[in-house]
């Protein structure tokens, strides 16, 4: 469920730090130099990084395409390369069968079948596409609020040090107690019994 969904979960951030100036060429150089890779043809399990809104599937940040108005919008996409177990355990078979034809033996040591497995497991990686996860993120630089578009606890970690590594700024989750900190007026007194206040049971 994206910005665009119809019904859409999403997390709320305040942004604290500022950009090098000028803003969008430093926004434009963060997103250039941490861009998905495409590892279909490699070995490697995952891949993260941002990608373009209107064409996640070729990441493209030309002619400020992730700029929108006095927001900015781009994705975080996360691809993953899953083989199911019982695929591994297949070729797993279908190799040590080979490998025991081959050499005239009846079984393999441990450590040999080991190597196998990791073999087929290396072969498999290369061969099986990457299954992409991507979420839309919307930044309003000038008001220090982004939002994104998931509330999934492992993509928004994903993002936050991300962001961090991208543009040198913190991401900071708001809820009931961030938002009141932040937005609530809370001076003096207030401020400092806010600050002591601690979760309270509601069930022994």
């Amino acid at each position: 469920m994206g910005l665009l969904s119809s019904s859409s979960s999403l997390t709320r951030y305040r942004v604290e730090g500022k950009l090098e100036k000028p803003v969008m060429e430093t926004v434009y150089a963060g997103l250039i130099r941490n861009a998905i890779a495409n590892i279909d043809d490699n070995a490697a399990e995952r891949a993260m990084g941002w990608t373009s809104f209107n064409d996640p599937f070729v990441p493209s940040f030309e002619g400020s395409s992730f700029i929108i108005g006095s927001y900015f919008l781009f994705s975080l996409r996360i691809d993953r390369k899953i083989i199911p177990a019982k695929v591994i355990q297949k070729y797993y078979a279908i190799e040590l069968f080979k490998k025991l034809k081959a050499s005239g033996r009846e079984f393999l040591s441990r450590n040999e079948k080991k190597m196998l497995k990791e073999q087929v497991i290396n072969l498999l990686t290369l061969r099986i596409p990457a299954t992409p996860n991507i979420y839309n993120l919307l930044w309003s630089y000038e008001t220090e609020n982004l939002w994104f578009f998931t509330n999934l606890k492992k993509p928004c970690e994903e993002l936050e040090t991300l962001f961090l590594t991208s543009f040198n700024l913190k991401l900071v989750r708001l809820f009931p107690y961030t938002i009141t900190e932040f937005y609530g007026g809370l001076l003096g007194d207030e401020y400092d019994a806010f600050t002591k206040l601690s979760p309270s049971k509601l069930m022994e």
